[in-house]
């Protein structure tokens, strides 16, 4: 922080900028500091640090927010971020779900929610995927009472993943209008900011990571079982992607007993192309295995709810979705040797503990290496947080830049 900035050759502007960002970033961890706790934190001194929140206040990037009570001598005036220094714009793409957007300040509180329904997913051309997308924003923003002028980024979930090579969305051909290789460009015209494409599973790793189970872990793997089924490998802290975007497409990865995808990636086998471990722990297969051992729910997350409150057939299906689990996790384990897995996606959600501990015994007797084993920890759509995270990364890093 300030110490470091001052031992690094610089003009006065570049050690102001420094600082500048060093305190905006304490004010975002800490929420809101008085001027002599700033001080404390940054290593600045008293004058120095009135200087630099005079300065961020006339910036329009902190603002006072009340005082400090109950310490002696006079109350210290409290000093936040400026909440409309920036907002952002996050949104989750899910065929069967349909897009979730949701606007937030520059201090990551959700100020605005709107979603549309899966039907207008169905079948599209990328100009229509452009609308539907603006449309999700707009109406975000109306809750909010803002604008797309507002906006300073936004950062998109897609089932598949964005080929560094072309810029084509590959690995999900079951969003129609969404594979065109100027999507994102036409995207950001439309909404007037940066738009990032990003994987959904990844997304949810970047919520884990920070939010949830994998918050003391820079090597993980995070295991998605959902209507579709991947995983995000995060080495060193940051996502491995592959040369076509690929990376973590487990669901196309062939099993003893699983049908394959015929086609490719891009050609449709299970209900979002995949085959191979898709068609064995997604949501439809989880439901066909529990209807085949005579539970009668008609989703997913239900049936393995009855099969927790019946020991007899329940345990059968229990049993059998966690080899079934724990078969994929042996081959990605012995390649990937991660320190931890966390389990996220609704499967896992619903089986809860008793599924997890079941799959850690399965997975004890397939895999050398003994990642630990956790559910994901994260409250609300993993994917929606990580994708507000990084749009937050992205503006904060623009936002904070005073130079």
């Amino acid at each position: 922080m300030a110490g470091t900035a001052r031992g690094i050759p610089g003009t006065p502007r570049v050690l102001r900028a420094m600082n500048d960002r060093a305190a905006l970033e304490l004010l975002v961890a800490h929420g809101p500091l008085t001027r002599a706790r700033l001080g404390e934190l940054t290593g600045l001194s008293k004058p120095t640090a009135s200087q630099l929140l005079a300065r961020l206040e006339a910036a329009g990037l902190v603002r006072a927010t009340g005082t400090a009570t109950g310490r002696p001598g006079p109350n210290a005036r409290l000093y936040e971020i400026e909440p409309s220094a920036a907002r952002v714009a996050a949104l989750v793409v899910d065929p069967e779900r349909g897009i979730t957007a949701a606007v937030a300040d520059i201090t990551g509180e959700v100020v605005g929610e709107h979603r549309i329904r899966a039907p207008a997913l169905v079948e599209g051309a990328p100009e229509r995927t452009v609308r539907l997308v603006a449309k999700a924003v707009d109406g975000a923003l109306s809750v909010a009472g803002l604008t797309r002028k507002d906006l300073h980024h936004t950062v998109i979930g897609t089932p598949g993943a964005l080929d560094p090579r072309t810029g084509a969305l590959r690995y999900a051909p079951h969003l129609p209008g969404w594979q065109s290789r100027t999507l994102r460009e036409e995207l950001a015209e439309a909404l007037g900011t940066p738009v990032v494409i990003e994987n959904d599973v990844n997304l949810a790793a970047v919520a884990e990571r920070h939010h949830g189970a994998a918050q003391d872990f820079d090597d993980f793997v995070l295991v998605w079982a959902d209507d579709g089924v991947g995983a995000a490998i995060v080495l060193g802290g940051n996502p491995l992607r592959g040369a076509t975007g690929g990376a973590g497409e487990i669901g196309y990865m062939p099993l003893p007993g699983a049908p394959l995808a015929r086609g490719g990636p891009d050609a449709t086998a299970g209900p979002d192309g995949g085959g191979g471990f898709q068609l064995l722990v997604s949501s439809p297969a989880v439901l066909t295995l529990a209807r085949a051992h005579g539970f009668t729910a008609d989703a997913a997350p239900a049936a393995l709810a009855e099969a927790l409150r019946t020991p007899d057939r329940g345990d059968a299906v229990l049993t059998e979705l966690a080899r079934r689990l724990a078969t994929g996790l042996a081959s990605v384990v012995a390649v990937v040797d991660p320190e931890l897995v966390v389990l996220s996606g609704e499967v896992p959600r619903a089986g809860g503990e008793r599924l997890r501990s079941l799959v850690e015994a399965e997975l004890t007797g397939l895999a050398l290496p003994r990642p630990e084993l956790r559910l994901s920890a994260v409250e609300g759509s993993p994917i929606l947080k990580g994708a507000l995270r990084t749009a937050l990364h992205a503006a904060r890093h623009s936002v904070f830049d005073t130079t």
